[in-house]
């Protein structure tokens, strides 16, 4: 049987390094699971899923032309379901009443800005001559 994309295949974990697993395929070839295609969830160290002389079911999903193979795990397992969101908790609700706070209109809102601008630019300049101030007039004598 010749490997080839897509193939699933079994195998024994020969090694693992720092970035995957090597496994030993039929017919004696080797191919690399990266730690990318591991498991669905974040894989920090390879050994916390495999071990070696583990036998793995996996998925071949590149051999280039100097005849690397690439091989995943993650691919023939189920991704995990998503995770509900939290409800709030069924309660009194009259507890706690709050009232939106009043639409403002364009207008409004730009009126609103230009006057924090402006009073921001005010600060910043009352800042910055009351620096300059006091050290060029002590020198100029």
């Amino acid at each position: 049987m010749s490997l080839e994309v897509g193939a699933i295949v079994e195998g024994e974990v020969t090694g693992i390094t720092n970035f995957g697993a090597f496994v030993q395929l039929p017919e004696g070839k080797v191919g690399l699971i990266h730690i990318s295609e591991v498991s669905n969830v974040y894989v920090k160290d390879v050994h916390d899923f495999l071990k070696e002389k583990d036998k793995v079911k996996v998925k071949v999903l590149s051999i280039d032309e100097r005849g690397k193979i690439g091989l995943s795990i993650k691919q023939l397992t189920p991704p995990p379901a998503p995770q509900p969101k939290p409800q709030r908790p069924a309660g009194n609700t009259e507890r706690r009443s709050f009232k939106p706070a009043p639409a403002l209109s364009f207008e409004d809102k730009l009126s609103k800005f230009l006057k924090d601008s402006d009073d921001r630019l005010l600060d910043l300049k009352r800042n910055t001559e009351s620096k300059r101030g006091g050290r060029g007039a002590s020198r100029e004598r």
